[in-house]
């Protein structure tokens, strides 16, 4: 089940060996969108596009202390665009574009869950397009409609950190695979992210569904909630709780860990030895009565080179192939291998009911919203 990205692991290995300023507008072109293969693409007409606007909104669940420095190249390109991010949690963030459905606020989506934006598409509420430069990125992280209706720029995938200094003081072995998560010497031990909430808990529990089967893999979350002290709303905090021995044990992913240990945390980043849950971090446009410009700009931008770099410096699952690509420190060889076989479609179709189950069984456990 340790197979990744299906057909494309192959491709994959390769790679990862080298890894209120504008205002409203005062004229518009008129433009037809491309057509493709899904019956989501065909509710696509004519559309205006907006060339005068400077005003972009962007919705986000990106990392904070990423968006800055990955914005500085945009920046520079594209000095007059004022550019608001809207940043939350993966399933907040999903939450508020279904409820804005009839009147969408975003321009852009830039980093959001893949079988977020699958779910998105499924609600006919993306704008096919196709962004300078999407040839280059590899298959299996990008749509495949001819036009693409969402295109991927790295993936994330589940891993434990852990609080090496409080496990210490507690004689326990560092946990090594989800089946030691359940062991009882960690009780209390643990927080997780709550999958409705947190993009991280999503891919978690999706993945466990797709390694081990239904039936299995809710007897082991059953038995994985009876060790959690609590379900957060982030998918970073648990590493955070770990990094200051809070709650020495989070399950979180792999990127955020790293940076826990980079800044003087005494933890280790494990990825279980099982395979780890991920998914893709994508972008999309918004089907909207006018298109900015600036909108397809911004997609343009956020699949170059010099994003992609930047990308780089986090993750070492990359959705284009570079010379330059490396494996940031903190990550195995090749990290291709450690993420299960994942059917982001499958995922997507599924989200509504797994996240109803979950929260059936394990809501109760869950910090409270803000």
């Amino acid at each position: 089940m340790k197979k990744s990205f299906v057909s494309a692991a192959a491709v994959m290995s390769v790679v990862f060996l080298l890894t209120a300023c504008g205002g409203k507008a005062t004229s518009t072109d008129t433009v037809k969108t491309g057509a493709s293969a899904s019956p989501a693409s065909s509710a696509s007409s004519a559309t205006n596009v907006d060339t005068t606007s400077k005003d972009l909104t962007v919705y986000t669940a990106l990392e904070d202390d990423q968006i800055k420095t990955y914005l500085t190249t945009f920046k520079a390109k594209y000095p007059d665009v004022k550019v608001n991010i809207v940043r939350d949690s993966t399933g907040i963030v999903t939450a508020k574009l279904l409820a804005e459905k009839d009147s969408p606020q975003a321009d852009v989506i830039w980093g959001l869950a893949a079988t977020s934006l699958l779910v998105l598409d499924q609600n006919t509420m993306l704008e096919p397009y196709s962004p300078k430069g999407v040839d280059r990125i590899l298959p299996d992280f990008k749509d495949k409609n001819a036009t693409t209706h969402w295109v991927g720029i790295d993936a994330w995938e589940t891993a434990f950190i852990v609080n090496k200094v409080e496990m210490e003081k507690r004689k326990l072995a560092i946990p090594q695979s989800y089946e030691d998560l359940i062991k009882p010497e960690y009780k209390g031990l643990i927080t997780m992210p709550n999958p409705s909430a947190s993009g991280t808990g999503f891919l978690t529990v999706s993945g466990l569904l797709q390694l081990k089967g239904k039936d299995q893999a809710w007897d082991y979350l059953n038995k994985l909630n009876d060790n959690i002290a609590m379900y957060t709303l982030s998918g970073s905090k648990p590493a955070k709780s770990a990094g200051t021995g809070e709650y020495p044990i989070g399950i979180s992913f792999g990127y955020r860990g790293i940076q826990e240990k980079k800044t003087g945390s005494p933890v280790e980043v494990v990825f279980p030895k099982e395979g780890s849950g991920w998914d893709v971090e994508a972008n999309a446009l918004m089907k909207k009565k006018t298109i900015k410009q600036v909108a397809k700009d911004f997609l343009d931008w956020a699949i170059t080179d010099d994003v992609m770099k930047e990308y780089n410096k986090n993750y070492a699952i990359l959705a284009i192939k570079t010379d330059s690509t490396k494996i940031p420190d903190g990550y195995s060889v090749d990290p291709v291998k450690q993420l299960i076989k994942n059917d982001l479609n499958d995922a997507a179709k599924n989200r509504e009911s797994v996240l109803a189950e979950w929260d059936k069984r394990f809501n109760a456990k869950s910090e409270p919203k803000k």
